[in-house]
């Protein structure tokens, strides 16, 4: 591990951890993210074009534009356990995927628990990518991606749009997802202490803000307990030291079995959804580099296809 990485472990051991151990204030920690949110600037030849008016639905969030035009689309669903974070707080990921994969990005600013329950987030994504491919880009050069939280959330779109028999995207990343709303993994008991950022305990009292009435094995609340088959290529990270391992390591393994091609990377040590790190830690930016070249990989033919958009014709 990097000195940037122990480094960064550190600091959640002594900061994030104990708070995790403390009642859920929803509004103070919304108010905490706000306040330390860092934004980067948008890599060169790229785009920033901001929507975040209720009318700007299905396609509430924010666009990173190559302003030459591109071939590929990511569709980005952010973390913050269905109930805090928004696509400015997880600019490092999608800014740092943009360039890399030589993609557009779309980050959605999904409706959040507990004023809004399942299952608003999952149909604000399924929209969202509904409203992809209305508006002309195609599903072989969409790519769907997220963390934590929004990496469940992406799985679950997954199923749901297979289960309806729409287009799939060519793939999905998922960064330490969170597939496991009913809490089970043996992770969360093996790794509680060793991992810097969460107490396990904490999940179990999150997942009612997003369930509501809703049980939690519902699989598209909870897609470990999903039927995979039939699902697009998905690329998977995970820190060996989460509570959360094993809701990557169960759906790769079910995955698998079901068929679907899959890359499970697991970071000896490294924290949750460490390519938020970027571009400070090394381990963050290799992340990215290996996530761009699976984006490139099963949206190989959007590139003899051609550009599906520009900046202009966004913002427009």
């Amino acid at each position: 591990m990097s000195w940037q990485g122990a480094l960064i472990r550190w600091y959640l051991r002594r900061r994030f951890l104990p708070a995790t151990r403390e009642p859920i204030d929803v509004a103070r920690v919304r108010a905490r993210t706000a306040k330390r949110v860092w934004s980067p600037r948008p890599p060169i030849d790229f785009r920033l074009h901001e929507q975040y008016a209720a009318a700007d639905a299905p396609l509430r969030g924010e666009w990173l534009l190559r302003v030459a035009g591109a071939a590929r689309t990511i569709l980005y669903l952010h973390g913050g356990g269905y109930y805090f974070c928004s696509p400015k707080s997880h600019r490092t990921i999608t800014f740092g995927l943009a360039p890399r994969a030589q993609a557009d990005v779309f980050s959605l600013d999904y409706r959040l628990a507990p004023e809004h329950p399942f299952p608003a987030a999952h149909d604000d994504a399924l929209a969202a990518y509904r409203q992809l491919l209305a508006e002309g880009r195609r599903a072989g050069s969409i790519v769907i991606a997220g963390d934590s939280a929004g990496g469940g959330l992406a799985l679950a779109t997954l199923v749901a749009l297979r289960d309806a028999g729409d287009p799939l995207p060519a793939g999905a990343l998922l960064y330490s997802p969170w597939t496991d709303l009913a809490c089970t993994g043996a992770s969360l008991r093996e790794n509680d202490g060793h991992d810097p950022m969460f107490s396990a305990d904490v999940f179990a009292r999150v997942a009612p803000l997003y369930l509501g009435a809703t049980r939690a094995t519902h699989p598209w609340a909870s897609p470990v307990y999903a039927d995979l088959r039939g699902l697009p290529p998905l690329f998977m990270l995970a820190g060996s030291t989460e509570v959360l391992l094993d809701d990557t390591l169960r759906v790769a393994e079910r995955a698998r079995a079901a068929g679907v091609r899959v890359e499970c990377e697991i970071g000896q040590g490294l924290p949750h959804v460490w390519p938020i790190y970027a571009p400070f830690a090394p381990e963050a930016r290799r992340a990215l580099d290996d996530s761009a070249r699976f984006v490139r990989r099963v949206t190989a033919t959007a590139d003899e296809e051609g550009p599906q958009s520009s900046e202009t014709s966004i913002a427009s």
